[in-house]
């Protein structure tokens, strides 16, 4: 079952706009559900003759019904059913922010009558009422959790029932084989011969489609989640110099003294529309330091979890047997990227004593920037991030999962079609694949998942 199916007279409240103290000049108490205006009119006091109109601004207090006191001075904006997020009545407190009145608030709302609402309940009765497929509801926790504008974009798209189309014109192109298919089954004396290469050509088209959404779906990961680098390299080679490069500010102590960073600095930042976390790295070299130590075994494990390395090595003094030592740390099937730094420091025309063997090369001055958009380009084309500016939709991890599961129904089913086996036999698969794409939008999904999907939520969406 859904954590918190909607019932006859169940009403649902929560705060819906992040809550800090200090912070923010107005929050927002929402309510769903049969007795959200009747809470409301209980609660809200507003001068005057104003009229209690779906969508119409009222200004007055927040009253404490027990003894008249004010709680706050508001604004309360009523939007009656169906014309709601909810397609329930919804009535929203704009109260002022911070966090003793808003608090408040909510708890008179909940004395009242209604319930805290789940993470996502709201969300959760837009789709089980109609007023979003699953696909637009997952979009709206996405945009939430953008980090680029980009990412953003990307979750307006599935917002506006860009990828829902995608998905049900895929599916209904299904649907209308199994109809041929399956009438072929019942009544083929009655009906003009089926054309079996044309329906194996419709089904290798959608599933064709469908490995094209599977393999972009890595891009709209990058732009969801982002990427964690790591700089690493010898003492002095640059990359706190590098770090604040990326970065565009002054993130990391900068000297000529080796060993200066000694713990691992993080800095978070945007390149190109895919947010990156940089892991700065204390330098890894033998050393008696015990603090310097620990510093280097925090790179050692930074190595281990980061997304793509950037190996940096110093121009001047050429590749060394200390940085081909660095390039066996890092772990197989880790992206990994030699950067050559200090070209400023070479005279013009001249080469470093020594190069890498083999493996992407870029070279700048961490100092100059010079060559900082070829490194930025060559990171993100090694991580499969270099074309994500053209990706129009993307497949989040439930429905690549979902995506993957029928393109391979489909491979199945076209096996079965070479056999030359009747038409009830190719109908098996192409059902699972149906099925699965009408998990995607919605349309065929168990409460079970409903409820996992909507747990993911913040309150108050």
């Amino acid at each position: 079952m859904p954590p918190f199916p909607p019932l006859p007279g169940d009403t649902i409240a929560a705060i819906a706009t992040a809550v800090a103290a200090g912070a923010g000049s107005v929050a927002i108490v929402r309510l769903s559900g049969p007795q959200a205006e009747a809470i409301g009119r209980r609660l809200f006091v507003a001068p005057g003759a104003q009229a209690w109109e779906s969508h119409r601004v009222l200004y007055g207090h927040v009253v404490d019904p027990a003894d008249g006191q004010r709680v706050d001075e508001a604004l309360l904006l009523p939007m009656r059913a169906p014309r709601s997020f909810t397609r329930e009545d919804v009535v929203e407190f704009h109260c002022h922010g911070g966090l003793v009145a808003v608090r408040r608030v909510l708890e008179l709302v909940l004395a009242a009558g209604a319930r805290l609402a789940g993470p996502g309940e709201f969300s959760q009765r837009a789709f089980l009422n109609g007023r979003l497929d699953l696909t637009r509801a997952e979009a709206i926790a996405e945009m939430i959790a953008s980090r680029s504008q980009r990412a953003a974009e990307l979750a307006m798209a599935g917002l506006d029932g860009g990828l829902q189309r995608r998905i049900s014109g895929l599916r209904e192109r299904l649907l209308d084989q199994l109809a041929e298919l399956e009438a072929r089954v019942d009544f083929e004396e009655d009906l003009p011969p089926l054309d079996g290469t044309l329906v194996r050509a419709e089904l290798e088209a959608v599933r064709d489609e469908l490995e094209r959404l599977v393999a972009e779906s890595r891009q709209g990961e990058l732009l969801r989640e982002g990427l964690r680098v790591a700089i690493v390299g010898r003492p002095n080679v640059g990359k706190s110099s590098l770090l604040n490069l990326l970065s565009r500010r002054e993130r990391a102590i900068v000297t000529d003294l080796p060993g200066t960073t000694r713990d691992l600095l993080e800095s978070d930042l945007v390149l190109d529309g895919v947010p990156l976390t940089l892991l700065d790295t204390a330098g890894i070299r033998a050393t008696d330091d015990r603090v310097e130590r620990l510093g280097i075994e925090r790179s050692r494990q930074a190595l281990a979890g980061a997304d793509a390395v950037l190996l940096l090595f110093d121009r001047v003094a050429g590749w060394s047997a200390a940085d081909e030592e660095l390039r066996e740390l890092v772990p197989e099937g880790v992206p990994l990227l030699l950067v050559g730094n200090k070209s400023d420091a070479l005279p013009p025309g001249a080469a470093s004593t020594g190069v890498p063997p083999d493996g992407p090369l870029v070279t700048i001055s961490a100092l100059t920037g010079a060559g900082r958009d070829d490194l930025v380009a060559a990171l993100l084309g090694l991580c499969g991030a270099g074309d994500v500016q053209g990706l129009q939709v993307a497949l989040n991890g439930r429905q690549r999962q979902l995506a993957a599961a029928a393109a391979t129904s489909l491979e199945r089913s076209l096996e079965t079609a070479a056999l030359g086996l009747p038409w009830d036999f190719w109908t098996i698969d192409l059902r699972g694949a149906i099925a699965g794409l009408g998990a995607i939008t919605g349309e065929e999904v168990s409460e079970a998942v409903l409820e996992r999907i909507f747990s993911r939520f913040c309150i108050g969406k």
